[in-house]
This record gives structure tokens, C-alpha cells and sequence, in this order.
């Protein structure tokens, strides 16, 4: 059987992880581990999780010394994984009892280096309200998918040996580190896209709020404009046509290439 690692980031999500936890104990597919890394929560995190994994060795659990952010903690978690299969689940969300049996199954039939499915928009009480209708197949050979429009979203899996062929996640975004991920993996092969509903997406009640939406958009650009440079293209006037004037878009370029993020990743990798 192919191992599958479910990957958990958490933060601050302890009162939701219990039906998240569920939502794993009645997986179709049982060749499963979780890699579950709590990045200093502040909350009962900690004693929820542990209650709940301590007599099932397939959970393994691991702390951060201190907050390092999502990008740090999902590097992580990738870096821990045993399994020839891996998927994000946030620990908010669930996924349906068929999500895993149905990805290795398409890992199975096919060389595609992700497999992702279409997901289910929930309240915060985890409530279906609608399905996604952005989620399509996109096409990874045009150098120019950035997957602006988020038609790969959730549920998501990919090959552990095809992520390791590529820079890995970088431990220093903030945000949008599941789009830079993509982008990098879509440099490595085809996605597959799955029409079923495998993921429940909770949407919380107290939304995002207009500076919070600007980081995220800020950090998804870092990464188009990363994988842009990786591709050797211009994405100037695809910026410039939805966002911003060209004066800011060459101030953002400026403060990515003199970022310190940058800097210290070409001190300790070399790039």
C-alpha cells in the first residue's frame, strides 16, 4: 500500500481540531501518518492534541520552540513526513472519509505530481453553504500559471519525491505558502484536477480585514514574482493590469529583490 501523510500546521485551532481529528479517524484509506506541528499556540492547544493522539502512533506530534510563522511550520511538517503522499489539512477544516483512498488512487493511475480535488464552503459550525466553483483543471505546462484565480485550492495531495526535486517550501513566507508550493510543484509535472467534493473549508465569521488581505495578497505576488524569475518571463503588465500602477509594481519588485527574507536565504542556501 502507498503511505499517505496528512500534514497539520497548527496554530491557535484547538477547538476545531477535534473534528478535524474525526474527520481522519474515518479515512477509507488506513495506510495513513499525521505530522502534526504546533507552532507555539497560545491557546489549549496543546493539551486538546495530545489528549486526542497520545495512544495512536500513527500521530506524531512536534512543537516549535517558539512562533515561527506557517511558512517555517509547514516546511517543517513536510520535512518530517514518511509518506510517498502528502496533503495539507488545516486543522479547522475536515475531509471526507474517501478524500485519501480517492487521491492515491489518482497518484496510482496517472504521473502527475499533484492531485487536488474540489472543496466544500462551510460557516464557521462547519455548515455546507456552497461548493467552490473556481476549482477547474488548470494547465501546469503554460509557464504562465500562477493560479491567480485559486482554481487549485483544496484538497490537495503531492508526490513527496516531485517536492523534493524543487526548492521546498520556503520557511520564511508568511502568507500564500500553499500558492508558492503549488507554483513550484506545477515547474515539475502535471496537476489532475478531481470534480468530487473532498474537503470541508471552514469559513470563519470574522472574516479578514482589509490589512490582512493585503499581506496575503502582497506575499501570493512574492511568490508569482519569484516563479516568475525561476521561469525567466515578465509578469509586469499581468500586475499592472489588476492590481496597481507601474510605479508601485517596480516598488514592490524592489523591496522583493532587496527584501531580507532574500538575503538571509542567499547567506545560509546560496540562493
Amino acid at each position: 500500500m502507498t503511505m499517505f501523510s496528512i500534514l497539520v500546521a497548527n496554530y491557535n485551532n484547538g477547538s476545531y481540531f477535534p473534528e478535524c481529528y474525526e474527520s481522519i479517524m474515518a479515512q477509507t484509506w488506513q495506510d495513513w501518518e499525521v505530522v502534526i506541528v504546533d507552532d507555539g499556540s497560545t491557546d489549549d492547544s496543546v493539551n486538546i492534541i495530545k489528549q486526542l493522539v497520545a495512544d495512536d502512533p500513527r500521530f506524531r506530534y512536534y512543537e516549535n520552540e517558539h512562533n515561527h510563522g506557517c511558512g517555517y511550520t509547514k516546511h517543517r511538517c513536510v520535512s518530517l513526513a514518511n509518506g510517498a503522499l502528502c496533503g495539507f489539512l488545516d486543522p479547522d477544516d475536515v475531509i471526507e472519509p474517501m478524500a485519501l483512498e480517492r487521491m492515491v488512487a489518482a497518484h496510482q493511475q496517472g504521473d502527475h505530481v499533484l492531485v487536488y480535488s474540489n472543496c466544500m464552503l462551510c460557516d464557521d459550525q462547519l455548515k455546507p453553504y456552497n461548493v467552490y466553483t473556481r476549482a477547474r483543471q488548470v494547465d501546469t505546462a503554460d509557464p504562465r500559471f500562477f493560479n491567480l484565480d485559486y482554481a487549485v485550492l483544496a484538497f490537495c495531495s503531492f508526490k513527496r519525491e516531485a517536492y523534493a526535486a524543487t526548492a521546498g517550501i520556503d520557511p520564511y513566507m508568511q502568507r500564500a505558502v500553499d500558492q508558492d508550493l503549488y507554483l513550484k510543484l506545477a515547474e515539475q509535472g502535471a496537476f489532475l484536477f478531481i470534480t468530487d467534493v473532498l474537503y470541508r473549508y471552514r469559513m470563519h465569521r470574522t472574516g479578514i480585514s482589509v490589512s490582512n488581505e493585503d499581506r496575503a495578497q502582497y506575499w501570493h505576488w512574492v511568490a508569482i514574482i519569484t516563479a516568475a524569475k525561476r521561469r525567466n518571463i515578465a509578469v509586469d503588465d499581468l500586475f499592472i493590469s489588476r492590481y496597481v500602477r507601474r510605479q508601485e509594481f517596480e516598488q514592490l519588485k524592489k523591496s522583493v529583490a532587496n527584501s531580507r527574507v532574500l538575503k538571509i536565504k542567499k547567506i545560509l542556501f546560496g540562493r
